[in-house]
């Protein structure tokens, strides 16, 4: 039962939202604030795809951090270092 009213209360809140769009249209100037949101939640939906994008950069910052890491120990560990002398 508690699906049931979920649904219906999802059901009433999407036909009075629908009702609200097609009056907003109508009003005087309407038409330009509706396609305001409409560009809104499309750059609203960009923003979105390249915040994801994000996370997986830093993932693949952190690997390749700690590769440089390993082997820049490796090669400080297993090449002697030379000293520059200068002078004769």
């Amino acid at each position: 039962m508690p699906d049931e009213k979920r649904n219906d209360i999802l059901g009433k809140l999407a036909e009075l939202s629908e009702e609200a769009m097609h009056r907003l249209q109508e009003a005087p100037g309407g038409d330009r604030v509706v396609g305001a949101m409409n560009t809104m939640r499309d750059r609203l939906d960009e923003l979105q795809r390249r915040v994801r994008g994000i996370d997986e950069l830093e993932q693949r910052l952190t690997a390749l951090e700690r590769k440089v890491d390993r082997l820049a120990k490796d090669a400080g560990s297993s090449t002697p270092r030379r000293s520059a002398k200068t002078g004769s």
